[in-house]
């Protein structure tokens, strides 16, 4: 089963971050703020994250967007949510999935429901997307999420929902070589993660950081794999934290739903 976490982090120095990462681990208890059946939430003056339990598909689900039924591109988050809320569905958590060209269609792999939409991008160019390695984030029908070396893909009928990003933040546990301690260069960024238990980590910087601050975040969790999703135009929808974000002009995102039903 699918299971996700959500941490969208200040920019405070990535040692004072790591200094307090063991603390806050034992004092997450004593700030727990909030309690669903899904997922449990802990505040703290530094971060956020929502921690879920498996999901239950036949009640929630982790997917990709990309377009509505009519072949519009959904754009901006406010449009996901809506078309979630004609679907009799509950948008629990969305932010944009990966990087997009001028007319915001995928700019390399996408798959949706099983069907291939945008073939893999293993071209040279210039930009984030073309530092190398960049990867793929992928959902199998089995509940499995997997993020791989945009290289060693391989496409299977078992591959649910699929986008490719780049750069890589971390493969086998190593920080991406082009990243530098230090770095001048400052963004927002969001990002996605396996943890060793199998859960989704979805982190966005609430202020500017660093490629290198950022993938140390990843490894720091215990995440082996980790993509950069994108930079300045990151947004994340999370209402159950107050952090309401429905603005952008995207191509592909990342949505988490449960049927409204379910919520009674």
């Amino acid at each position: 089963m699918f299971r996700i976490m959500l941490k969208v982090e200040s920019n405070l120095a990535v040692d004072k971050l790591l200094s307090q990462t063991q603390l806050n681990h034992k004092q997450h208890e004593t700030h727990s703020s909030y309690c669903h059946s899904f997922y449990r939430i802990h505040m703290f003056d530094w971060l956020f994250f929502v921690r879920t339990k498996a999901i239950n598909q036949e009640k929630s689900q982790v997917r990709c967007y990309w377009k509505n039924d009519r072949g519009e591109i959904f754009g901006s988050l406010s449009q996901l949510k809506m078309y979630v809320e004609r679907k009799k569905e509950h948008l629990l958590f969305a932010m944009n999935g990966g990087m997009y060209q001028e007319d915001r269609s995928p700019l390399g792999l996408y798959i949706e429901n099983g069907k291939q939409l945008s073939s893999l991008n293993t071209l040279n160019g210039k930009g984030n997307f073309y530092l190398k390695p960049n990867g793929v984030f992928y959902l199998t029908k089995k509940n499995e999420a997997v993020i791989c070396n945009s290289t060693s893909f391989k496409s299977s009928s078992d591959i649910l929902f699929a986008t490719q990003s780049g750069p890589m933040l971390l493969f086998d546990g190593k920080i991406h070589p082009e990243f530098k301690e230090g770095s001048v260069n400052l963004n927002i960024r969001n990002g996605v993660g396996i943890l060793p238990d199998g859960r989704i980590l979805f982190a966005m910087s609430k202020q500017e950081i660093n490629f290198y601050d950022f993938a140390l975040y990843f490894k720091t969790q215990g995440c082996k794999n980790a993509l950069y999703l994108d930079g300045f135009v990151s947004r994340a929808y999370a209402p159950s934290e107050n952090w309401i974000q429905t603005d952008g002009d995207f191509g592909v995102m990342i949505g988490v739903t449960d049927h409204l039903a379910n919520r009674k």
